[in-house]
Formats: C-alpha cells, structure tokens, sequence
C-alpha cells in the first residue's frame, strides 16, 4: 500500500539515449550563444543606461554655479549662494541658507 504511494507521487528516472557527437557540438554552440545573448542584455538593458546616468549626474555637479536653483534629493528647493568642491550653501529664502553635499543635488531647475 505504501509502495503505491510513493510510486503515485514519485516517478521513475530512465537513462537518456546516447548522445551522438554532432548533437553535443550543437548543444555547445547554442550554450554559447545563450551565454553571449545573456551578456548583450546585460549590459544594454542595466550597465550602458547605469553608466550613461553616472555620467549625466556627474556632469550635473561639476556644472553647479551661484545662482543656479537647485532640487534636492529630500526636495527642497532653493538658490544656490556659494559653491565649493564639496559643498554648495543653498539660500532656501531672504534668510535662511543650509549646507548641502554637492551629491543630494538632483537636478537644476532651468532659468
């Protein structure tokens, strides 16, 4: 009863045929090629964008100037007062200003 069972939820594994040599060199070139695409997608579909937005962001910093109005990443906005390596003091109005690392900017606001 219990041999039944386990018949009816395992099943039975048979030795595959043998593989002729042309068939193997087939099977090779098509794990090639998989591996081949696989890397292709990779690298249009995650890094080049990744790479091309580092660049954008990085572009975006070195830009930075006194007077350029600014958004950060924790969404204030304000006008940027002085500019260092570093840093950039952002006025937020006539009298308040705060210290900001130069990679919280996310974008400049166009003039």
């Amino acid at each position: 009863m219990m041999e039944q069972v386990l018949n009816f939820f395992i099943s039975n594994a048979y030795a595959a045929d043998a593989v002729a040599p042309a068939s193997a060199q087939q099977s090779t070139v098509s794990l090639v090629m998989m591996v081949v695409i696989f890397f292709a997608f990779v690298y249009f579909a995650i890094w080049r964008p990744q790479n091309k937005r580092a660049k954008e962001q990085q572009t975006l910093l070195t830009s930075l100037a006194k007077g350029d109005e600014i958004v950060t990443g924790g969404g204030l906005l304000g006008r940027i007062t002085k500019v260092s390596d570093l840093y950039v003091v952002l006025a937020l109005n006539n009298n308040v200003e705060v210290v900001l690392q130069k990679s919280s900017v996310v974008g400049v606001l166009p003039k």
